[in-house]
């Protein structure tokens, strides 16, 4: 192991406390760095509001599922197994399509790739409307991973052309998340009620939104003048590096707590008596909370000698918070969901700071962003899994207690080496005659 990367990141640390350092895509692809083509004022407004509107697209597919499976289980006959496996397969499509968004990205463009994505959002979203359970697995196959390639793509275009605003940018795109997410959970049933009449046209909706974003897309992206060079460097060192492991365990095992909860909590609050449209509410407010701690979180962070007690704080907060779900009176639940979104939040905002912390440059920070993504959001893919599985055993969530408890713990071990103010031990090299 290099030792010569083992070291205080102070520098680092400077440069998130003045904006928070995102993870560029296309990091891969320059040789040097490249200052973008200048964007009129106009042009950078459009933009910033795309990116935004993408944002808020990347969350609906998760909790819209998630209020009406009581509803999609009946309608279909999908037993609770196949009900566990249609709600971890867009997590376990982050992780598998992860990789493949900066190879992408340097083959096409961020902006055309970023398009085609959208473009099989659109599609995966609205194939729900046919209802049938072979289709509902294509579907969220397909949407799951064109949300893997924006989720890798948009940070890298937040830092490209708004490297003068990335902490305004980075909040605006984080609460969008939230709001997608939020506005999924809050909203899925009444338009099923109100609008479509079904709940397959309900799930359908989301299709959108994304459209119109993507009418708002196509003329950015196909007007793009920018180059993509294929000449670049590679990182040597990351995956035999222990923190490195344990930053992308950090981010897989928060974010399993984070999609049990995208896909369980409505179930949970129906099993617990409340009825489909408060638990739909409450769902979505544990899921606003969120922006609280997303928001918060990284300029705190930055500022500490290192994160570790953040990080152990955070988790014991959701951890609590989700046994108060569980087994509180029903009066409290609705201060345990809030709380709970506020400790998950904070825990993704926290996980996404570390990967920039712990990297000594952009190129390291690229591969570990792709490491941590790509191997998390694959082990991640284990939460919901098991939740559904121990209901399908159990007859009741009470039991999946113990496997909140057990990933809490894996949590605080992995947030407890990652917080240490180090650099992961690897370096860059460049690629000679590639170009």
């Amino acid at each position: 192991m290099n030792q010569t990367f083992r070291q205080p990141a102070p520098t680092v640390q400077s440069k998130a406390v003045e904006g928070l350092e995102l993870i560029d895509a296309e990091a891969d692809s320059l040789p040097q760095p490249q200052p973008p083509e200048p964007l009129s004022r106009a042009a950078r407004i459009v933009l910033g509001a795309s990116l935004v509107l993408i944002a808020f697209n990347l969350r609906p597919l998760f909790s819209s599922l998630s209020v009406l499976l009581p509803e999609v289980m009946q309608a279909t006959g999908l037993s609770t197994t196949g009900a566990s496996l249609l709600t971890t397969l867009p997590v376990l499509c982050l992780g598998l399509f992860a990789p493949f968004a900066p190879r992408l990205a340097q083959r096409y463009g961020a902006e055309r790739t970023l398009l085609g994505a959208l473009v099989l959002l659109a599609l995966g979203t609205g194939l729900r409307w046919f209802g049938s359970v072979p289709l509902l697995f294509v579907a969220t196959f397909l949407a799951g991973g064109a949300i893997a390639i924006g989720n890798v793509l948009l940070p890298g275009l937040v830092k490209r052309d708004f490297a003068d605003r990335a902490a305004v940018m980075t909040g605006l795109y984080t609460m969008a998340l939230c709001a997608g997410s939020a506005a999924a959970a809050g909203l899925t049933l009444p338009i099923e009620h109100f609008v479509t009449g079904s709940w397959s046209g309900a799930l359908a909706g989301w299709a959108v939104p994304t459209l119109l974003v993507l009418l708002i897309w196509i003329p950015q992206a196909l007007g793009s003048r920018r180059q993509v060079s294929h000449r670049g460097f590679r990182v040597v060192g990351l995956w035999r590096d222990r923190l490195a492991w344990q930053v992308t365990l950090f981010m897989g095992l928060q974010s399993a707590l984070a999609y049990c909860i995208f896909g369980w909590l409505a179930p949970i609050l129906r099993e617990r008596g409340f009825d489909a449209a408060s638990a739909g509410a409450v769902a979505s407010l544990s899921v606003m909370a969120q922006v609280i701690t997303c928001l918060a979180v990284p300029s705190i962070a930055v500022r500490l000698k290192d994160q570790r007690g953040i990080n152990v704080a955070l988790v014991v907060i959701a951890v609590v918070a989700f046994l108060g779900i569980l087994f509180a009176p029903v009066s409290t639940v609705l201060f345990w969901a809030v709380l709970q979104g506020i400790g998950q939040g904070g825990l993704i905002a926290a996980a996404m700071t570390l990967i920039v912390l712990r990297s000594p440059d952009s190129h390291v920070a690229a591969h570990l962003s792709g490491m941590a993504q790509g191997v998390g959001y694959v082990l991640a893919a284990a939460g919901p899994l098991l939740v559904g599985l121990i209901r399908g055993w159990t007859g009741s969530f009470s039991e999946s207690a113990y496997l909140f408890v057990a990933l809490g713990l894996g949590v605080a071990v992995m947030g407890f080496g990652a917080g240490r103010a180090l650099h992961v031990g690897a370096r860059t090299i460049r690629i000679e005659g590639d170009g």
